[in-house]
């Protein structure tokens, strides 16, 4: 998706895609500048379960005590974000997500911090991991662009709104462009290649380079050599040809007409872009659900007490979360 935009504030697209856009982008320069202040704190929620964990902390379902809602509560130790030097893509992610807004981005409600955690409170999509269910499945047989819509993009940890270029290295190795492995410098034509990884391992069920060392798949990614499966239409084929494009003056996205030789692309033929968006689409694959407050979908974990210092930790370095 393009400039973040308000499934709210807009019920259906102006006739002016420019005009929706530049409204777009004016709402969320708008909260960027001005982040709202936090107004709840830990007690207000209820801590259910464990949804997943990484190397600074977790995700939990939990339910909002007097709305009784359900949201997916990240929950990141200061020291441990400190100790990672992460400070600043902590500092992004959740200042790029309180001014997102948009159908297929998660939406930040709360966020607030204690003495020794941070917390960003956002809503809870129940259906899992897209990746949990393509391994289960093998592939998904019918990709197409609807098939990219049926989830909420939710880890915003390594975003940051860029002006020109960026040099900073991180990405899952496999979806990493070839100029940031050769530190070039880089813009957002890096999330073009990307989406051509996503849309190549969704059709395949794996990605277009993979290998047991993280410097195998990168010499792959530089010499921009690209096999196919043999199912693939020829319109898949060449839609990915150009966004697996090592040379960014060819890339789809990077050129003259921008997203639109994507859109206008004739593997998205049948697609109707605009009822995408408004959610008139039904997904090609829905996950099982019990429910609202349902967590099948996701793994099992040990579940720990979160634990709050008496004394703050962090403090100058977290001042603006």
């Amino acid at each position: 998706p393009g400039p973040a935009c308000s499934s709210n504030d807009y019920v259906s697209l102006p006739s002016s895609v420019k005009e929706f856009l530049a409204k777009a982008k004016e709402d969320f320069l708008r909260k960027w500048e001005c982040p709202p202040q936090s107004t709840t704190c830990l007690d207000d929620f209820e801590r259910l379960k464990t949804l997943g964990t990484g190397s600074f902390g977790r995700v939990m379902l939990v339910k909002h005590k007097s709305t009784e809602q359900y949201f997916a509560m990240k929950i990141l130790e200061k020291q441990k974000v400190v100790k990672l030097k992460q400070i600043e893509h902590t500092l992004n992610e959740k200042r790029i997500l309180q001014a997102v807004s948009f159908p297929f981005l998660v939406k930040l409600d709360y966020s607030f911090k204690d003495n020794s955690n941070l917390y960003m409170v956002m809503e809870y999509v129940p259906g899992g991991e897209m990746f949990s269910h393509l391994r289960r499945i093998g592939r998904f047989r019918r990709v197409t662009a609807g098939a990219l819509t049926p989830h909420q993009v939710t880890d915003f940890g390594f975003a940051k709104r860029v002006k020109g270029r960026t040099w900073t290295l991180c990405g899952t190795p496999e979806y990493l462009a070839p100029e940031i492995i050769l530190s070039k410098g880089y813009n957002k034509a890096v999330d073009w290649w990307a989406l051509g990884v996503l849309v190549y391992e969704m059709a395949a069920g794996y990605p277009p380079f993979f290998a047991d060392q993280p410097i195998q798949i990168y010499e792959k990614i530089v010499s921009g050599k690209v096999r196919f499966p043999s199912h693939f239409s020829s319109d898949l084929k060449d839609l990915l040809r150009n966004l697996l494009q090592v040379d960014l003056t060819k890339r789809y996205g990077n050129l003259k007409n921008g997203v639109n030789d994507i859109k206008g692309h004739k593997w998205f033929a049948t697609t109707d872009w605009i009822a995408i968006y408004e959610r008139k689409v039904e997904a090609p694959f829905i996950p099982k659900c019990r429910g609202p407050g349902d967590t099948s979908n996701f793994d099992e974990y040990e579940e720990e007490e979160v634990h709050v210092s008496q004394t703050e930790k962090c403090g100058k370095e977290f001042a603006e979360f």
